[in-house]
């Protein structure tokens, strides 16, 4: 397995905790996220666990499909024959002992999911794949493999592992200059290869972008108005956090001279969250106990991504920030919605276990005008559940039953 663009093999020991127990089963382990955000790093963790067990090598097969020299077992068939005769090479029936096998970015096999499958069936396999779509791993997966799957989503670096990288290949920094690199830099994992130097940090984030946007969207879809999809984007992009609806971008293009059905706009939105570039929030009215169709807000994988794009020309922390504190979320397996209490409104409400946290997020709170207003939708809320206040602040500004916590705080605590 080629892991060339991935070198950094810091132990990402929250995923492999949720891994660990699946290990050796007979469920297919999918890895989902978006490129280059540490899914190969992750199989390659999981292959030296099992080395580090006792495995011998030779039961460890592995192939990424992203390799060229890979690119003739992209036909399902040849590539079933090929380790359906490496299994059986093993002696796994025999011998009682599993074959582990590792397929990086599975969806450019064809017909993947009943190849996969009937590796599956082979007795004493243990199979991983990972990959770069949503869709790929839904319906579709379902259909051949039913309870028969165990998937992980798989996110760039959290504060907390960025830290750890920082401390790694940087040295020591205070722990407020570590957090300005990340709300620049984002966090994904070949970074630290470009020793944070500004312009190849850049360089190496668009190339990240354009790869999606080409073989995860345009190709994969087979969208020809490729212009349009890029407006689409920039347009979600410099909106991240700000409630809108695909009516109010049809508007902005109509003010550009373009006509843009709201249901191209839709569609466009959607192969990119199937990209894993966008996540969607919806919007929770939280008094009358439904979700809301319109005005939701969508937030960027990386929030590197728009520093790379738009290159300071659009700088607003205030989003960034936000962006920072959903993702968090996310990452730590938290449904999040946006809360409506009456005509105010929860940056997100986050429910794990049927257990809601209500959490407001804002960059400075500044004068009492400020905090007021911030902290208005949590006091408005009548409900038992935990509500947080999320600050640049370094003072505490907790009242009322609210808990505010500083950023960094937060996102290496384990709320």
């Amino acid at each position: 397995m080629s892991n060339s663009h991935d070198t950094t093999l810091i132990k990402r020991d929250a995923y492999l905790g949720k891994i660990r127990p699946f290990v050796g089963t007979d469920l297919v382990k999918v890895l989902t996220g978006i490129r280059r955000c540490g899914k190969s790093v992750m199989l390659k963790l999981v292959q030296e666990e099992l080395l580090a067990n006792g495995v011998p090598q030779s039961r460890i097969l592995a192939m990424d499909f992203d390799s060229p020299s890979n690119y003739p077992f992209r036909d399902g068939a040849r590539f079933y024959e090929h380790f359906k005769m490496l299994v059986e090479q093993q002696g796994a029936v025999q011998s009682g002992e599993r074959i582990h096998l590792f397929f990086d970015e599975i969806q450019e096999v064809s017909n993947w999911e009943q190849y996969v499958n009937g590796l599956r069936m082979l007795p004493n396999t243990d199979i991983y794949v990972t990959g770069s779509n949503a869709k790929l791993f839904s319906g579709e997966l379902a259909t051949y493999l039913v309870g028969r799957h165990i998937s992980f989503e798989i996110h760039p670096f959290s504060f907390a592992e960025f830290t750890t990288m920082h401390r790694e290949f940087l040295g020591e920094k205070t722990p407020a200059d570590v957090f300005n690199d990340y709300m620049r830099f984002g966090g994904m994992p070949f970074l630290h290869n470009m020793r944070f130097e500004y312009a190849p940090s850049m360089e190496y984030l668009r190339g990240i972008y354009h790869s999606i946007m080409l073989k995860d969207i345009v190709r994969r879809h087979n969208i020809r108005d490729v212009d349009l999809l890029e407006r689409i984007v920039t347009f979600v992009l410099a909106n991240i956090g700000k409630t809108f609806s695909a009516t109010s971008i049809s508007k902005y293009f109509r003010s550009e001279k373009r006509t843009v059905s709201t249901d191209t706009v839709l569609n466009y939105i959607k192969v990119c969250e199937d990209a894993f570039l966008f996540y969607r929030a919806k919007r929770n009215d939280l008094q009358g106990k439904r979700l809301l169709t319109v005005n939701e807000k969508y937030y960027i994988a990386d929030h590197g991504f728009r520093e790379a794009l738009f290159q300071g020309s659009q700088n607003a922390p205030e989003l960034i920030f936000e962006n920072i504190v959903f993702t968090e979320l996310r990452r730590r397996g938290y449904e999040v919605t946006v809360g409506k209490v009456g005509d105010l409104e929860i940056d997100f409400v986050a429910t794990r276990q049927n257990a809601p946290v209500y959490i407001q997020v804002s960059y400075y709170c500044g004068g009492k005008d400020t905090l007021e207003r911030e902290l208005a939708p949590l006091k408005k809320l009548v409900s038992d559940y935990p509500k947080y206040l999320i600050s640049m602040d370094d003072f505490d500004l907790s009242r009322d039953g609210i808990t505010h916590l500083n950023i960094r705080n937060f996102l290496l605590s384990s709320l």
